[in-house]
């Protein structure tokens, strides 16, 4: 279901509302965390139909 959602925005040039309604679910933002001396913040997407994909492996597909 997802995939065939996302094949409609694979040349997209921005993400538009509609985009983004249609592909996410939710999106969490974790409070600013200061306690390394750098602010931090973390963001959780939830994709329809996927759930949660962790960053880092997102990072490591688009590299390959």
């Amino acid at each position: 279901k997802f995939v065939q959602k996302a094949h409609k925005y694979v040349h997209i040039e921005e993400l538009t509302p509609y985009a983004l309604r249609e592909l996410v679910s939710a999106i969490y933002v974790d409070a600013p965390d200061k306690s390394s001396g750098k602010r931090v913040q973390h963001i959780h997407i939830k994709y329809d139909g996927l759930g949660y994909i962790p960053l880092d492996e997102l990072e490591a597909k688009e590299k390959a």
